[in-house]
Parts: C-alpha cells; sequence; structure tokens
C-alpha cells in the first residue's frame, strides 16, 4: 500500500486537531470545577424582613444541697493591707519664718561725689560753647514763652516738658564746668523747641 504524501499530512494534521480539541475540552471541565460541590448564590433581598430565631434556654435543674456533714467549710481569707500612701506628700510642720536680714552698719563718714569725667577743653573752646549753650538756652525759652498761654495738645505739652528738662539739665552741666555736655543739652531743647513752634 502506498500513500501519498499528502494523504499522509492530513492524516497528522486531523490528529493534531482532535488531540488539541479534547485537550481543550478537558482544561474547560478541570477550570469549571465539579457541578456538585458549587455553592448556591445567597440572596440578600429578603435579608432585612426575615427576624432571626432564637432558641429555646434550657434552664439545667438546680443541684440538690447536700447534708451540712459532708460539706468542707471553706475557710474566710482576711488580708489585712497596710493603707496606701499619699500620692502628694503632705507637710505636717509648720513653714519656717523668714526673717530680715539685720541691717548693715551704716558708715558714719560720708562718701564723696563721684568725679565728672570731662574732655579737657581749652580756654577758647569752652569759650565758644559758653557761648553756644547760651544762644541755645536763650532761643529755647523764646520759643517756649510762644506757648504759653496757648492751649497744648498732649503731644505739644510732652514736648514743652521735654525742652523744660533740658535746659534744666544744660544749666546744672554748665555749673559743674561740663560745657560739652551743657552745649548738647541746650543744643536739643534748642531743636525741640523750635518744632513745638512750628506746630502752634
Amino acid at each position: 500500500m502506498t500513500t501519498n504524501k499528502s494523504q499522509q499530512c492530513s492524516v497528522k494534521s486531523r490528529s493534531h486537531a482532535c488531540a488539541g480539541l479534547v485537550f481543550c475540552l478537558c482544561a474547560a471541565l478541570l477550570i469549571s470545577g465539579c457541578a456538585a460541590r458549587k455553592p448556591t448564590p445567597v440572596s440578600w433581598r429578603g435579608a432585612g424582613l426575615s427576624k432571626p430565631v432564637v432558641p429555646a434556654t434550657v434552664t439545667a435543674p438546680k443541684p440538690r444541697p447536700l447534708p451540712d456533714e459532708s460539706v468542707d467549710p471553706v475557710p474566710e481569707l482576711q488580708l489585712e493591707l497596710p493603707p496606701p500612701p499619699p500620692l502628694l506628700a503632705v507637710h505636717t510642720a509648720p513653714a519656717r519664718p523668714r526673717v530680715a536680714p539685720a541691717p548693715a552698719a551704716e558708715n558714719t563718714a560720708e562718701r564723696p561725689e563721684a568725679p565728672v569725667i570731662a574732655p579737657q577743653m581749652s580756654d577758647a573752646e569752652a569759650a565758644a560753647a559758653r557761648q553756644q549753650m547760651t544762644s541755645s538756652i536763650t532761643e529755647a525759652k523764646k520759643n517756649l514763652a510762644r506757648s504759653q498761654g496757648k492751649k497744648l495738645n498732649a503731644n505739644q505739652s510732652d514736648l514743652a516738658a521735654k525742652i523744660k528738662q533740658f535746659i534744666g539739665d544744660a544749666q546744672s552741666a554748665s555749673r559743674e564746668g561740663d560745657w560739652t555736655r551743657a552745649r548738647s543739652l541746650a543744643t536739643k531743647a534748642q531743636v525741640l523747641s523750635e518744632e513745638l513752634a512750628s506746630s502752634l
């Protein structure tokens, strides 16, 4: 028997196709699982309407009390514990009184005044500073006199008080011979007095 090659190829291709089909069917059967084991789907449609079933309670019969002779008495145990310590410590002793320190013995000798430190100025510089101080104080007093008798607001009355303070400090510095400080204070008084005069 001679078969040609085309017949052999068709037989082989048919056997391969049958084997593939059998394999696919077996795989589908394995994947789907057993039909008897499949759980039935639960319907939640009426779940809210159903009432739970409460099982009947069965009460056990009470045991009969044993006669007093056969009962082994249980000893009563009493624990004697000391009371717990308080959470906060309470001091029962009164607080110590505070005693003021004894006053220090005062020295009867008076202390000398602190020396004034002033830069050394030549006579010409001191005279120039004295003249500038005098002219600044004169100008400040003149501007301050303009505000006399007028109603001043809070800012203006504060300026007037500062001007008077600077004038007094400049005069005391001039009595001490500190012409540099006296000139500086008088200049401040003059500047503030000009500001006061411009605000009137």
